[in-house]
């Protein structure tokens, strides 16, 4: 009887998705004979029993496709939210469902939720594969993740042709690109956008540190600025408050953590709308006209960079070598141009964040682009 595995995307889409599917899918039947069915919908597919068998038609021309065949979703399997509005740990109804397709292994693509969910799975006894894609370059164990390179084109397009408007109007352009938590994205986007100040959430910034930079630019006979911003980015003022708060969360137990933590979400949804108050602020101390541009979920959409193809390829590929030789339990990293197995309980839970000393922020200090610290 042939081998058969199974493939889902988890998460949220990011381009190069179905490169990898792609990739897992002939590389499994041309280079190992084995069969391959797609779960839909992420992990509500698996618990549903809801797939479709991949064959090479399925599979012809997705290569360049943005978004995933196979559609995703962000439950986690072992907080299952249910119609009632209960959650229910469901990995015991998916591991029968990988055995009754006799599955030799899971393939689950995701950032660093799904790398959570998927070592959840290998604790039920089902044997999982993964591989990290995100376009916010987040996942660790990785020196890359497929969806980041076509995310960093998407927003360096943007930034350039803000440039004009900026130039022509002698404007603040504030851009907020996606990052919740780490700056990769705009940091690279805005050193490859000739960005004046990049703000990300690694390095929290005085609101008075940017204005200044703005105005000493314009002393200097520049009459406007590009500010690209993460999401996630924070002055220094919110930042210890957050940080006086999960101290205290820290120390506190029982129903007070509980409160704590319901204080400390309470607190991040007042953030959210951070970039448009730094946009006024700076107007109002520089005395420029400032606008906003999010680019939001443009930065994840249409189709992916050859980059992003070539790396969701390579990943997949070796996939279904490292599941051919009975390894699970781990996610598929790049290196350079080779590729590892690195073990989920390494990876699942942790965040790849910016360095201090990373190059690319001593390349933006090299050219007088300003941190905000």
């Amino acid at each position: 009887m042939p081998r058969t595995i199974g493939i889902l995307s988890a998460g949220g889409d990011s381009p190069g998705l179905n490169a990898a599917i792609r990739a897992v899918g002939k590389s499994a039947q041309r280079a190992h004979g084995m069969n391959v069915i797609g779960f839909l919908d992420g992990f509500q597919g698996l618990m549903q029993n809801r797939f479709v068998e991949l064959d090479s038609d399925d599979l012809s021309g997705i290569l360049t496709r943005g978004g995933t065949v196979l559609g995703t979703s962000r439950s986690k399997v072992d907080k299952m939210e249910m119609g009632d509005g209960t959650k229910r740990d469901m990995r015991p109804l998916m591991r029968e469902v990988v055995e009754q397709h006799q599955l030799e292994a899971l393939v689950c693509l995701g950032g660093d939720g799904t790398m959570k969910n998927a070592l959840k799975l290998e604790d039920v006894g089902i044997k999982v594969v993964t591989l990290p894609k995100t376009i916010d370059n987040d996942v660790t164990g990785t020196d890359v993740t497929f969806g980041f390179d076509t995310a960093v084109n998407i927003a360096t397009e943007a930034i350039d042709r803000l440039h004009s408007t900026a130039h022509s109007h002698h404007r603040i352009m504030v851009v907020e690109l996606m990052g919740h938590m780490v700056g990769w994205l705009a940091l690279g986007a805005g050193l490859a956008g000739g960005a004046d100040v990049i703000l990300i959430p690694e390095i929290p910034y005085d609101t008075d540190a940017v204005a200044s930079s703005i105005i000493s630019r314009r002393a200097a006979a520049s009459t406007f600025s590009i500010v690209a911003v993460a999401e996630g980015a924070t002055s220094k003022e919110d930042a210890s408050i957050r940080s006086s708060m999960v101290d205290q969360m820290s120390a506190a137990d029982g129903l007070e953590t509980k409160n704590m933590k319901k204080k400390l979400k309470e607190f991040d949804r007042t953030r959210a709308g951070g970039t448009t108050q730094l946009a006024s602020t700076l107007a109002g101390l520089t005395g420029l006209e400032s606008r906003i541009t999010i680019l939001g979920h443009v930065q994840r959409g249409g189709t992916p960079s050859p980059a992003d193809r070539l790396l969701a390829t390579r990943l997949g590929a070796a996939a279904t070598d490292y599941i051919a030789e009975g390894i699970h339990g781990v996610m598929v990293a790049a290196r350079g141009e080779t590729t590892e197995a690195v073990p989920l309980k390494s990876v699942a839970g942790q965040v790849k964040s910016v360095p201090l000393d990373h190059p690319w922020i001593d390349t933006a200090r090299h050219l007088g682009i300003a941190l905000g610290d």
